[in-house]
């Protein structure tokens, strides 16, 4: 068993895919070893690599079933709510945040108005 082959960016011959492109055709590599690398030279650092399936090989995606949809729906939905004020913000919180914008930056000026 020898080594897999590797290709020059863009000089991939037709049979193969990446894991996207797969996807934009409705496939998914569907348990295959990978078939093959590309590489894309870089200057002064290393290359970068793609990996390439077979795409007689590959397999139609799952479709989504109701329950995936709902379970998609709720960690969306989970994502919205701020754990601090537990509100829905209207917008995925940061995680470099980790709660809402009011939370993270309250307004000195609410404080004193409060008094």
């Amino acid at each position: 068993m020898g080594a897999l082959p590797v290709f020059r960016w863009r000089l991939a011959p037709d049979g193969y895919a990446t894991r996207r492109q797969l996807r934009a055709q409705g496939l998914r590599p569907g348990g295959q070893e990978v078939a093959a690398t590309l590489e894309r030279p870089r200057r002064r650092r290393e290359p970068l690599v793609a990996h390439l399936y077979r795409v007689d090989l590959a397999l139609p995606v799952r479709p989504m079933t109701p329950g995936r949809w709902a379970a998609l729906a709720k960690a969306n939905a989970a994502r919205r709510i701020c754990p601090r004020c537990r509100r829905d913000a209207g917008y995925v919180i940061p995680t470099s945040l980790g709660m809402c914008t009011p939370c993270a930056f309250p307004d000195p000026c609410d404080s004193v108005r409060s008094v």
